[in-house]
């Protein structure tokens, strides 16, 4: 999946911001060996894209858990503050059984 994130939508949105560049075809001969320096170029440049996609996601999901976890706390206060009234509530009605 990040293979085909990659390689179908950044790398096309990227060659365009960057004019088309495509490193890739970057090579020295050296006599009969070539010498492929642009793969290299390109795959630390589809580490880095990688690498950001991961990093804003993982942001994402723990601003998403954060609020969530926020949430869930304002829940548990209120849970007590109507335990607290009802407490009260019985402690009144025990004080008025007592008087009677």
């Amino acid at each position: 999946m990040v293979t085909s994130l990659v390689n179908d939508i950044l790398m096309p949105i990227v060659g365009i911001l960057i004019g088309g560049l495509d490193f890739t075809g970057l090579k020295i001969q050296v006599g009969t060996v070539a010498i492929t320096y642009g793969n290299f170029i390109q795959n630390v440049v589809d580490f880095l894209i990688v690498a950001a996609c991961i990093f804003t996601m993982l942001k994402f999901l723990a601003h998403f858990k954060k609020t969530t976890n926020d949430q869930l706390d304002q829940k548990e206060s209120k849970q007590d503050d109507t335990v607290v009234l009802l407490e009260e509530i019985r402690d009144l009605l025990k004080k008025i059984d007592k008087v009677n």
